[in-house]
């Protein structure tokens, strides 16, 4: 049967049903991370971050001494490197392959975009920066996350990003 002479045929018009007996493709649904796992999440990486900036810090005191400089100067090294590492880390990881921290990972999360795809670098440096915000009135941008439909605190809201289940 030819299509073209059919007098309903619009080449523009989506199919009217999937060819060859195959169904419509559904999307599993998404579960949002809760307030507590992130919680986790949020500890297990804060732990790692300390052990990064703490071998750091130690390395560049002791380089520092070996050179005999100014211990001021290895102290103000040791303190703008841990913030470089605490500003980049997240950044970093979320916008990997992966979507997600070392904490994330281990609690079986990831952060993506309200569509689902993974975000840019500065996207999540966005998301980072914006953090303080949501840790500046008594944390009360991280606990919106316990509260809103779609488990979001503060920062996901301004970057436009969710934490969800990892499959």
């Amino acid at each position: 049967m030819s299509y073209v002479n059919d007098a309903d045929f619009n080449p523009y018009a989506a199919p009217k049903a999937a060819p060859g007996g195959y169904g419509s493709a559904t999307q599993a649904p998404v579960e949002y991370a809760g307030f507590w796992v992130r919680f986790v999440a949020l500890v297990i990486d804060g732990l790692i971050v300390f052990v990064i900036n703490f071998v750091v810090g130690f390395s560049i005191q002791l380089l520092g001494a070996a050179a005999k400089l100014d211990p001021a100067i290895g102290a103000l090294v040791s303190s703008l490197l841990s913030i470089v590492i605490q500003i980049c880390y997240y950044p970093l990881m979320v916008s990997s392959e992966k979507q997600a921290s070392y904490g994330k990972i281990m609690m079986g999360l990831k952060v993506t975009d309200l569509a689902g795809r993974r975000i840019s670098f500065g996207r999540a440096l966005g998301r980072e920066f914006a953090k303080i915000l949501s840790a500046i009135i008594f944390m009360i941008g991280y606990i919106m996350a316990a509260f809103t439909e779609r488990k979001q605190a503060l920062h996901d809201m301004i970057a436009g990003t969710l934490v969800v289940k990892a499959r």
